[in-house]
């Protein structure tokens, strides 16, 4: 069985990127609320306790039993994590007299400690809390402080597995040494052996699909996008051509993708067939100009689609989908200990209708690890890092009303834009690019003649998740050649302008 870390949340904003850092450590790891019940597997190496936007000496405060979890793994508690834990074997933890957020430095006192191992005696971290622990229990040890806080790590050794404690968040950027800190937890301590890999997944996943699906069919609705492609492709291999594909030109697709992904997808030998339904969403979405309708439509329409082509099939049992992690998480609410459950359906209901069962081969890996997989199963580069692109495609990338003009304006713009981004080194810099046609026209003048026509705006965003996104800062000089391209060779606009507005408080599509 595969080596496991859990992490039980807390609530912390932090939560996702301690999984992250932990896997980035070749050790697969998984979130559970704190209040969620689990099993200890001999696969389960050790716990770590998230931070929480509590105070452990709120009344309401989500509380778990950690010695009792000693009794069985190593623990490590990190902010809230640490405090709860100090609380729990009678230590005294208070409101700080002087709060700590943002970079601080650590002083460690016992540099030789398994988790200080290679730790820079003076290390800058990152601290986001305001209780402070002031005393430590009996037994425990200071491992390092700051110039602010007397307890910045501890460590307990009085169970049968050690317990330690960080004040600091070791998951984030600004904590220079946070990972490896995390390292020496998941090694020295837990004996973990680091051997989770794209390689040791697609091996692993591939058996458990073979298992789950036996001699049965497969139905999936692919996008040419990565998530969807890496599991139909892992899907593949462990069935071959008893999975069937389903991708729909919708309408709304980018220039010659609806070919190019067909193309793709043969080349990797997946069982495909394409569906031109562009006619279908065009009618239907003539004369609906609101963002929330158009995507209705497109939802709607889709499933219809893809249900009439799955009716052609018999002896279908499961529907496979490209759910990634994040959309499965389950995170402690803030308000209390009640869960929330995220869930995201490429094909939303068609699982209860169809009376399908789910295979989800990637609802435990994060988009980068998605990334890495694809390129372990051979797929191209052009593939497994294109930008994300949004569902409802380039429907809300036009405000107002969707026609076929106005799409094919839109992707002759868009094209060009994609394409220079390509060929100047710069796609690879920004998060996510696209073209947006404006619902306004304007006077221009080419040659001797006046015209009147669209105007388009271009937006490229930097960003790590897409939660948060800052406007890319592309060259003056490559902004003004892509302008002068779109305006000379696309007979429709003649204005081109360039969004600089950053997520918040805008969003990265415009609709």
């Amino acid at each position: 069985m595969t080596e496991k870390i859990l992490i039980l949340d807390f609530g912390s904003q932090y939560t996702q990127l301690i999984a992250r850092s932990v896997r980035e450590a070749n050790v697969y790891c998984e979130i559970i609320p704190y209040s969620k019940s689990f099993e200890f597997e001999g696969n389960l190496k050790g716990i770590i306790l998230s931070g929480s936007p509590f105070s452990v000496n709120d009344e309401n405060a989500p509380v778990i039993g950690v010695k009792d979890l000693l009794d069985q793994v190593p623990v490590l508690g990190i902010c809230y994590g640490a405090q709860l834990s100090t609380r729990l074997f009678g230590g005294r933890v208070e409101k700080s007299s002087k709060r700590e957020y943002g970079r601080a430095q650590m002083q460690a006192r016992e540099a030789g400690d398994p988790l200080l191992k290679t730790v820079e005696p003076k290390s800058q971290v990152w601290m986001s809390h305001g209780d402070s622990i002031l005393e430590l229990p009996a037994g425990f040890e200071v491992l390092a402080t700051t110039e602010s806080i007397p307890v910045a790590a501890f460590k307990y050794n009085g169970a049968a597995h050690p317990l330690y404690g960080l004040q600091f968040h070791p998951e984030v950027y600004h904590s220079i040494e946070g990972k490896k800190i995390l390292k020496n937890f998941l090694t020295d301590i837990c004996g973990c052996s680091q051997d989770w890999t794209p390689a040791h997944f697609v091996t692993d996943t591939v058996n458990a699909l073979r298992e789950q699906i036996g001699d049965r069919k497969v139905i999936m609705a692919l996008s040419g996008g990565v998530d969807s492609t890496v599991a139909a492709t892992l899907i593949h291999k462990a069935i071959g051509d008893r999975l069937y594909g389903i991708f729909v030109d919708n309408g709304v697709l980018r220039k010659d993708e609806f070919e190019q992904v067909l193309e793709t997808y043969k080349q990797l030998g997946l069982n495909i067939k394409g569906v031109d339904a562009k006619a279908l969403f065009y009618k239907e979405l003539k004369d609906n100009p609101d963002p929330e309708t158009k995507r209705k439509i497109i939802g709607r329409l889709f499933i219809e689609v893809f249900q009439d082509e799955a009716n052609q099939l018999t002896g279908i049992d499961f529907l496979g989908q490209g759910t990634i992690y994040p959309d499965v998480i389950e995170s402690v609410s803030v308000h209390g200990p009640s869960v929330t459950i995220k869930s995201h359906h490429n094909v939303g209901g068609l699982p209860e209708k169809m009376h399908l069962s789910l295979v989800e081969p990637l609802r435990f890996l994060f988009k980068d690890e998605v990334r890495k997989v694809g390129r372990e199963l051979g797929i191209s580069s052009e593939l497994i890092d294109r930008h994300p692109f949004p569902g409802p495609g380039l429907a809300i990338r036009i405000l107002g009303e969707v026609t076929e003009e106005k799409v094919k304006l839109l992707q002759e713009a868009d094209a060009i834009y994609i394409n220079a981004l390509k060929e100047n080194g710069l796609y690879a810099t920004v998060w996510q690019a696209g073209t947006i046609l404006l619902p306004v026209k304007s006077v221009g003048v080419m040659g001797d003649e006046r015209t009147y026509e669209y105007t388009v705006a271009l937006r490229a965003v930097t960003s790590v998740d897409g939660m948060t996104a800052d406007w890319a800062h592309l060259p003056y000089d490559f902004l003004a050649n892509v302008s002068n391209e779109i305006c000379n060779n696309v007979r429709g606009i003649n204005r081109v302008v360039y969004d600089i507005s950053s997520k918040p408080p805008a969003t990265i599509e415009w609709e």
